[in-house]
This record gives C-alpha cells, structure tokens and sequence, in this order.
C-alpha cells in the first residue's frame, strides 16, 4: 500500500494563514507553522480591529519576529513575545495588556525581554533595591548582630555611640554616600578622648563590613580601612599591700557602723581575692558555687565558661553572705529577685573613707595579676586566673614580670655571694698584708689560694 498522507483540515489552513496559536503547550511544529505563515503590522488600527469568535489567538508582528498579541473571544488582548532561549528551548511570556500598554510602549519593551530571553536571562530585570541610609542600615546591625553575639555592657556601648556620634554625623547619607573623608573627620572631632574615638570608628567599620557581606552595598574598601587608631595608653593602677589593708579595714568599720551592706561588702572582697570582672561577681548565683570541686563555675563570663578556684579565703566570704531564699543571687540587691546593680558608688564611699585615690574598681583586677607576678606566676596561669581568652592580652603586665624577675635575681644573686672573691681594694696589687709584716703576710696569702686551686 501507498503512504498515506494526512490533509489539512479547513480550521488548520486558517490558522496557519493567519498566524493563530492556539492556546496548547509550545511544540516546535507550531513555531514552524507560525514563523511560516503571514504577519500583520500590529499598529494601533490593526490591535483594534482584530476578535475572535471562540477560545483565544495569537497574532503574530511582520517587523518583529517573536512579537505578538493574543486576542480572547471576550475582548481581552494581551500583548506577548515567544521566542527561543539559548538552550534552545521556545519561551513565551506576556508583556501586559492592551489599554496599559500601547502599540509602541509593547514594541519597546518586547525587544527588551526577547533580548534578555535570548541571553538565557529572566525576562523582567530583578527590582532595584533601594539602598538603605545608614541610620536605617543601623537599626539591622544592632537588631541581627549585635544583639544576637554581644553581652549587655557591649550592647549598650555600641547603641550609645550610634545615637550620641555615629547618626547624628553621618546618619542621613546612604550607605555608598559615606566616604572615607567622613570617618575621618569623625574620628577627629573625638580626639580629646581618643579611646571613644577609636571606639567609634571600630563600630563603623564593621557596620560597613557586614553591609558587604549581608549583599546590601557592592563590594567596595571600607571606609574605615585607612583611618590610623589614636594612641591609647591604658591605664594602670595597682594597690599596694598597705592600701589593701586599709580598704580591708574600711570595709569592717562600714559593715560595724551600718553604712556598708554586707552584700556589697563581701562583693568587693571578692573582687579582690578572684581577680574577676565586676559583673561576673554581681551575677553570680549560689548554683554556680561549687563547694565538693572547690570551684566557682562562671557560666556567662565574657569570654564564655570559665572555672575560679574556691580557697579558703573566698570560701570564708561566701560563708559569711547570708542566702536568701527570695532569689538565686549571691550578691542581692535592694528589688526582690534582684541582684545588686550598681556598686561604683559605693566603691567610692569605701576609697574615700579609707584614704586610697584614683583607684577604680576594675584596678582590683589589675592588682590580683601584680600580685601573681609578685608571687612568680608565669603568663599562661596568670591568664588561666584572669579568664583571658589570648596570651597577647596577658602580656600586658610584661614589664611587671620584668620586675619580678630582676628581684628575683638579685635574691639570687644575694644567696650566692658567699661564693665569689671579695673585691680588691683600690691601688692593691691583691696582696693582702698583715700589720707589721707586709711580705710575709702577702707572700702567704697568695700561696694559700694557689694551693687550694691545684688540689681542687
């Protein structure tokens, strides 16, 4: 038998002559059948005139290949481009509808999207995003992360040198608005505290860093980067034994007289026999005194868990608190439930009633490391007592250890001096003489060495 050949149907040579899509899935056949068949010059008349009785077609442009406007039976008309991406793959993709879009206004933007599915990209650029100020980029800096890593001092820090400095000066330019000539001269204006300065200027770096990071500014150098830190000298205060006993002895006539609370008593004796940060005493609860492992556990110290050594002398502080049963804190404050705030005002009471100046509480922490020196504690055990994180950080009371070690050596060298020959005496040949009898004596006491030195 012959091949059979299938005619077209009547329906099929219309569409085909009129370039109609009807409303199916794309198959290469229909591109075929329409980029074969005759166009139209879709202008304003042409769009007007075109209906269909039923269903839906697709009329396709005579200049524009891929250009097209599909026409419902209702009277909708809604502008459309189909076309193949770089795959090969045919796409089509509505452009908006007659009435929101004219004849020309379609034209323009189908050549756009053509060109943007031909280069295998999405057909519609992805919006631009408006770059956020810096006061509105601040608000997510504290919010995700200073929040979410820093302690609560930290937190309070950073939002009051963003309100009192940062906003104020540079909070309404946007973010790639801020040059490196505005970190400056904010860095400048705070020079007569170079430490807030510098602080400062550390905040806005790395706001600008995690902006890069977080996508929301292209790449580009900090403009922080090239600002040279003031130089900050820190401060060192360290008590001496006698100022030690006379704060001891103040804290006994407050406690005796009333106008000391024992709790804030014993809070700064505690301060001064653990070496521990102020906060780290004021939020310790009684669950983290362990007396069977003879240890204080420090679940939230600054630099994360940390284990302070219960002896004798801290354990005859913490006996002396009385416990309230109101609340977990061994240092309680005035609210119930609460533990107790604020003790830099009484810290002053105390130094002022015992005479000692120009001493502040956190000098307590800086005397407990002189003291380890002073014992002859090396660096990593005096870091283990301090809690410190880094080596580098201890390392600071290197010329204290310096110290130590020269009076360490002059013990030393004391203990040993009995060994060494006494110094001659000036204008001596070393002959030493006896009275009355100068050669003799000379010539007896240089022997008697030699002597002994051969039968060495």
């Amino acid at each position: 038998m012959g091949r059979q050949v299938h005619h077209p149907t009547f329906l099929h040579l219309v569409a085909i002559r009129l370039r109609i899509c009807y409303h199916f899935p794309v198959r290469k056949s229909d591109l075929r059948e329409n980029m074969a068949a005759p166009s139209v010059k879709l202008t304003k008349r042409t769009v007007d005139s075109l209906s269909v009785s039923t269903g839906d077609a697709v009329f396709w442009d005579r200049d524009l290949p891929g250009f097209g406007i599909r026409v419902y039976a209702t009277g909708r008309k809604m502008w459309c481009v189909q076309v193949r991406d770089r795959s090969g793959k045919p796409r089509r993709v509505g452009l908006g509808l007659l009435g929101k879009l004219s004849p020309d206004q379609a034209r323009k933007k189908a050549v756009e999207v053509i060109d943007r599915l031909r280069q295998g990209l999405d057909p519609e650029p992805p919006p631009e995003v408006r770059e956020p100020t810096v006061a509105e980029f601040a608000e997510r800096y504290v919010e995700s992360h200073v929040r979410a890593n820093c302690k609560p001092n930290t937190i309070a820090g950073v939002t009051c040198d963003l309100r009192l400095h940062i906003l104020p000066a540079i909070g309404h330019l946007r973010l790639s608005e801020v040059e490196p000539s505005h970190a400056a001269d904010l860095h400048h204006e705070l020079r007569d505290r170079p430490g807030l300065a510098n602080r400062v200027v550390s905040v806005l770096s790395t706001m600008f860093g995690l902006a890069e990071t977080w996508g929301v500014t292209p790449p580009r150098p900090n403009p922080c980067r090239s600002i040279r830190r003031f130089r900050d000298e820190p401060r060192e205060r360290f008590l001496s034994p006698e100022e030690y006993r006379k704060l001891a002895r103040a804290l006994d006539e407050g406690e005796e007289n009333g106008s000391l609370s024992s709790e804030a008593a014993a809070a700064i004796r505690l301060l001064m026999l653990t070496g521990c940060r102020k906060n780290e005493i004021l939020k310790l609860k009684w669950d983290d005194v362990d007396r069977a492992a003879g240890e204080i556990r420090l679940r939230d110290s600054k630099t994360g868990l940390r284990h302070v050594p219960l002896t004798p002398a801290i354990e005859a502080v913490l006996s002396g608190i009385p416990r309230r049963e109101d609340g977990p804190w061994v240092i309680p404050g005035r609210n119930t439930g609460s533990h107790l705030r604020s003790l830099n005002p009484i810290w002053v009471r105390v130094c002022g009633q015992a005479g000692v100046k120009d001493a502040r509480l956190h000098d307590l922490r800086h005397s407990y490391a002189s003291r380890a020196l002073a014992l002859g504690e090396g660096f990593p055990v005096i870091g283990k007592l301090l809690g410190h994180r880094h080596i580098s950080t201890t390392a600071r009371y290197a010329h204290l250890m310096r110290d130590a070690e020269r009076a360490s050596a002059a013990r030393v060298g004391a203990s040993l001096g009995f060994l060494m020959p006494r110094p001659e005496a000036p204008g001596k040949t070393g002959k030493a003489a006896k009275p009355g009898k100068p050669g003799k004596a000379g010539k007896a006491g240089k022997a008697k060495p030699i002597k002994e030195a051969e039968a060495a």
